[in-house]
């Protein structure tokens, strides 16, 4: 089935059947008093914010977060985005939420076998049997949880995505430096960002939950790491120096990590995890600009905009 794509709506066209998964709603009030919904209407070509004006208690019903519509109206422009004006709104909960949310490059299934492999690879039993545990416990949601609710990795599969490169990458770098303890890095890599199933509510209207916001990631997977051990009966430095590379990963105070980095594997993660995050902003940001053009600042990259080379 052919749908028209958001990306493809153009300002001062009327349309009549664009399909949208709504990722977002607030109800508010125009200064006449009369009630209207700002909605994020998103497929897996990006979102576009819509109104519906004199919105009655039928419309805030059908527009719920995470349903699918079927919607018409026209497009217009407000402080130079597109905005569309939604006349009239049809459920359509029976189809597929896939074909509205972006997703990972690379299929879900090709990530968890990744991802299992390198478990494997994990010489180190203490490590091996508390990352095997941890993943298990959460396996339905790590690999198809956003690695953030925006900036990186923010779709279907992207923490799996994320991890995966970074194993990658550490695969590569352990084999350049043979003095890094591959085990630990491998584990730390896994692990270091699990605490995201906790922290996001999921793919849909992605936000922070209590525990995320009051927590946080970092001291969730901490959290989890002495759990799985006390559950396996292991004890030792090993379940410390984990938990010390999940607790830096970060690398700076100012970056929300507790401890600063104090083994070569922490500040090795660190550089991992800033390095993919980065190149994915940036292949997002580029995408979307022609060659010989530069992008528009990127505020999660010190403002910096980037020129796309030819």
């Amino acid at each position: 089935m052919e749908f028209i794509r958001i990306i493809d709506l153009k300002e001062g066209e009327k349309y009549t059947d664009i399909y949208a998964l709504i990722e977002k709603v607030d109800k508010k009030h125009a200064s006449n008093g009369s009630q209207y919904l700002d909605v994020t209407l998103q497929d897996r070509t990006g979102s576009i914010n819509s109104k519906k004006w004199d919105a009655t208690d039928e419309d805030v019903t059908l527009f719920t977060e995470g349903n699918i519509v079927k919607v018409s109206g026209h497009v217009g422009s407000y402080r130079n985005d597109l905005q569309f004006t939604v006349k009239s709104i049809v459920l359509n909960n029976s189809m597929d939420i896939a074909h509205f949310l972006p997703s990972a490059p690379v299929p879900k299934q090709t990530l968890e076998e990744k991802v299992k492999n390198y478990i494997l690879d994990i010489a180190n039993s203490n490590y091996r049997r508390v990352v095997n545990h941890i993943v298990k416990k959460y396996e339905d949601e790590f690999f198809i949880f956003p690695a953030a609710s925006k900036n990186h990795h923010e779709y279907v599969s992207g923490l799996a995505h994320h991890v995966v490169s970074m194993l990658d990458l550490a695969e590569s770098i352990s084999m350049l430096y043979p003095n890094i303890d591959r085990d630990l890095l491998y584990a730390g890599v896994i692990l270091h960002d699990l605490g995201k199933v906790q922290e996001l509510s999921g793919n849909v209207g992605t936000h922070y939950t209590l525990k995320g916001k009051l927590l946080g990631h970092i001291t969730i997977a901490a959290m989890e790491i002495e759990l799985a051990a006390n559950e396996l009966s292991i004890e030792g430095d090993e379940i410390i120096l984990l938990q010390h590379l999940i607790l830096a990963h970060h690398g700076k105070l100012e970056f929300g990590s507790p401890k600063l980095p104090q083994l070569r594997e922490a500040e090795v993660l660190n550089f991992l995890d800033n390095f993919d995050s980065r190149m994915n902003m940036l292949d997002k940001e580029l995408a979307d600009i022609e060659t010989g053009e530069f992008s528009k600042r990127i505020f999660s990259m010190e403002g910096r905009s980037f020129y796309k080379t030819k």
